[in-house]
Formats: structure tokens, C-alpha cells, sequence
């Protein structure tokens, strides 16, 4: 279930809030049976837009990195969540190596790091981060603003099994999404890694994702006896793509000016009044690079040299060549001033809280992962919490539709690992045995 949170929105429910609020139990029984049927990432977060007629996801993060964002009074939710995500890992797991990207001086990252080894340490499992960086030669410790010491101790490996000296641990939980590749210390080893390594951006794509996902929302749109679009953006690829030498721009025009012409159809259909916009992204990576807003086809044909270079080139210097063409969806939410969007973070299939990723210089239509935003942690919703008041449980809960939608595109996640697995398993049986070599 979701628990009670407290949104930017208010006013009377909008139509999909009411349709998910009134079909709670079929949506929770139909949820049950998902997961009976296929295994949940072991964590996630998945940003949303709200534009009111539309709630749909826009990213989904196999490699959550906020969890210094949540309010403390979550943790027990997530230490709830991670007990049944650990069981499922490996019921005789003791000790855990966590290894995290290599942002050493990024102190918002760190300190999400600390969080998220606090919460599994209260699981019961001896946690340990374990660095990647090249020239880590022993332990090094890391100040963190609120005082504590973060220590990063550099992996070891002997045979296929990785350590930190005596320390030799059951499993090993990635929160580096491996854009730069895969180390080679990672390759072929005994211990079981969480998310597998094929499940970083060095494989992943997103439009991989949302075909899972398109598949979720038929399936749920049938349920609720409601168009999916709701829920759903629409998405094409391009495959062809070289910004610095502006080569695969009739590609991209083509799909923009295709998906724009399904949008406003949509919003004929609907009778929506908004102007359709696209987003345009680096189909592989995260941290908001290699985003665009478009409206139309000359957008991407008439890109200046700045706007060339900042599509060009993602995190750890990777080149773009294949890009995500996504239904642009508003957000009508706003906090302090800012355009908001949520951010629910789930761990196994629970949802355990969230935050709003605000902006004050972007506009209802731009992505605002980008730098100047900040986080505003969602709270419990006291009305739904105190027993002092009458109308306790008759008050709606309006961040359970976000829940669900968020649990659509974790759902949407684990088809698409199962897909990948099994593309690697084809690609595995096509390469045959490894030949005898005869001295």
C-alpha cells in the first residue's frame, strides 16, 4: 500500500485521482498478482509530472541516489522495506558491500550514501562501502555537513569473490550506474550484485523502458476501463543521431513532427487546450544531461553550437548517438515559487516516500533536473495520522495515485530486466561453448 502524504495539490480530485482512489482494491489485489509473477528491482525511484489531465512517469531510476532527501520519519518505512528486499536477496545475508559512484566531493551524494547505509544497517546487515577509485589505496574518510565520517575503503578482489580486507561480503548492492562501463573487477563474479551490471546505463535503455511500460499501462488501462494515455507517455527512438556533425537531424525531425501530430490528436480527442511539447533525450544516462525541450521540428534542426555540444556529450564523457523522443508532459504543481514535480522512491515493491524536485527558473514545459533546483521532502499527512479526527478515514488519500503510477513504471522495470536477461541469455547460446584449445 502507499501511505498518506501530503501533495502540492489541492482542490477537488481530478478525474484520475478519483477513478484510482475508487478502484483501490482491484488495483492493489491486480498489483499482487503482478508481483507474484515476476521479481521486483530491489530499488528504485521514478520521477512524475502532474499536469492535472495527465499523471505519467518521465524517468525511472534503477540506482536511487536521494535518499538524504526523505524525511526521517520514513525510515521506517524503507528499514521495512529492506528487510523484505535483503530476505529475497539471500535470507542468510550478513554482511553487504556497497559500492557507490565515485562522487567524492559531490556532499549531497554522500550524504544520500549515509543514509542508505544507515537504513540496511538497521535491517540487521553489517554494511561496508566499498569505492571504485583508482587510486584509493586505503581507507579514506569523508566529512559529511551534519558532522558524521563516511568511510571509503577500496575493493578488493581475489579469485571472483570481491572484499575490503577480511570483510567478505554475501552480496554486493551497486548505486553506481555504471555510465563509464563495467570495471572489469566487476566481471564474473561468484557473489550476487544488485541490480546486475548489465542493468547500468552501459546496456540500459530508456526507450527499452517505457516499451515495457506501454505494455503496464495497456494491461492497467483495461482494469480501470480507461484510456491509458492518462498514464502514459508517448515515446518513439533514434538510432542515428551525431550532434557534433549534425548528422541523423532528418531522423529526429521526422519523429518530432510525427509524435507532435499524435499529441495534438490526443488532445483533440480529450478536449485539451495546451500547446503539445516533446523532450528530447540521451536515451542512456541520468543527472538531467542531454535533455531538450521541443515544439517543433525546426527545434531540433536549427540547434546553435551551445545546444549541440550539451546534447552531444553525457555523464563520464559518453558520446549521444541514440536519443528518447517523449511526450511532453506539463506540471502544474508548484512549491515556493517553483514548477514541482514528485519523486517516489520504492524499495522491493513498497513505496516508502518521496520529495518534490523544484525549480524556480524553469518553466512548466522544461526538465528541472538541472542545476539551481532544490528538494522539498513530502510529509506524512497529519490529518490521516491522528486518531483525534473524526474524518480520519474517510479523507482521500491523494498521494496514492502517485504510488500507483510510480509502482506501474517499477512494475515496467522488472519486464524490462527480465527482457534483458533473456536477451543476454540468446546472445550467450548464439556464441556457442568457448573452443577446446588443444596443446
Amino acid at each position: 500500500m502507499v501511505p498518506h502524504l501530503t501533495t502540492a495539490l489541492t482542490g477537488p480530485l481530478l478525474t484520475l485521482e478519483k477513478k484510482v482512489l475508487g478502484a483501490m482494491p482491484e488495483i492493489e489485489h491486480w498489483f499482487r498478482q503482478k508481483w507474484m509473477e515476476h521479481a521486483a528491482p530491489f530499488y528504485a525511484s521514478v520521477d512524475l509530472r502532474n499536469s492535472g489531465f495527465k499523471l505519467a512517469p518521465v524517468d525511472t531510476n534503477l540506482f536511487p541516489a536521494g535518499f538524504n532527501n526523505l524525511r526521517e520519519e520514513f525510515h521506517p518505512l524503507a528499514v521495512q522495506a529492506l528487510m523484505s528486499a535483503v530476505e529475497k536477496l539471500c535470507p542468510e545475508t550478513e554482511r553487504l558491500l556497497l559500492i557507490p559512484e565515485n562522487h567524492t566531493r559531490n556532499q549531497f551524494y554522500l550524504q544520500n550514501l549515509a543514509i542508505l547505509r544507515s537504513l540496511i544497517a538497521r535491517t540487521g546487515v553489517q554494511v561496508r562501502i566499498g569505492s571504485l577509485l583508482p587510486d584509493l589505496e586505503g581507507p579514506m574518510p569523508v566529512s559529511l555537513p551534519n558532522g558524521d565520517t563516511l568511510i571509503l575503503e577500496p575493493v578488493q578482489r581475489t579469485g571472483n569473490r570481491l572484499h575490503l580486507g577480511d570483510f567478505d561480503p554475501c552480496a554486493i548492492l551497486l548505486n553506481n550506474d555504471l555510465s563509464g562501463g563495467v570495471p572489469p573487477i566487476l566481471e564474473g563474479l561468484q557473489q550476487r550484485l544488485i541490480p546486475p551490471t548489465w542493468a547500468g546505463w552501459n546496456r540500459r535503455r530508456k526507450s527499452r523502458h517505457f516499451a515495457a511500460y506501454d505494455r503496464v499501462a495497456q494491461d492497467f488501462g483495461r482494469l480501470l476501463d480507461m484510456d491509458p494515455w492518462f498514464f502514459n507517455p508517448l515515446f518513439s527512438s533514434c538510432g542515428r543521431v551525431d550532434f557534433a556533425s549534425r548528422t541523423g537531424e532528418d531522423c529526429l525531425a521526422t519523429n518530432v513532427e510525427e509524435m507532435l501530430a499524435q499529441i495534438r490528436e490526443k488532445y483533440r480527442e480529450h478536449g485539451i487546450s495546451q500547446e503539445p511539447f516533446l523532450i528530447v533525450k540521451a536515451d542512456a544516462g541520468t543527472y538531467g544531461m542531454g535533455i531538450m525541450t521541443v515544439k517543433s521540428p525546426d527545434d531540433v534542426r536549427n540547434l546553435n553550437r551551445k545546444q549541440r555540444n550539451k546534447m552531444a556529450v553525457v555523464k563520464e564523457g559518453l558520446e549521444v548517438h541514440e536519443v528518447l523522443i517523449q511526450e511532453g508532459v506539463y506540471t502544474f504543481e508548484q512549491i515556493d515559487d517553483g514548477v514541482a514535480e514528485p519523486v517516489v522512491y520504492m524499495v522491493d515493491h513498497f513505496v516508502i516516500g518521496g520529495f518534490y524536485r523544484v525549480h524556480t527558473g524553469r518553466g512548466q514545459d522544461e526538465n528541472l533536473n538541472a542545476p539551481g533546483m532544490h528538494f522539498v521532502p513530502l510529509a506524512f499527512d497529519e490529518t490521516c495520522q491522528a486518531p483525534d479526527h473524526a474524518h480520519t478515514l474517510s479523507e482521500p488519500n491523494r498521494f496514492y495515485t502517485y504510488g500507483v503510477v510510480a509502482r506501474l513504471a517499477l512494475l515496467a522495470a522488472a519486464l524490462e530486466l527480465e527482457d534483458m536477461e533473456a536477451e543476454i541469455e540468446r546472445e550467450l547460446d548464439a556464441s556457442g561453448p568457448a573452443p577446446l584449445l588443444i596443446s
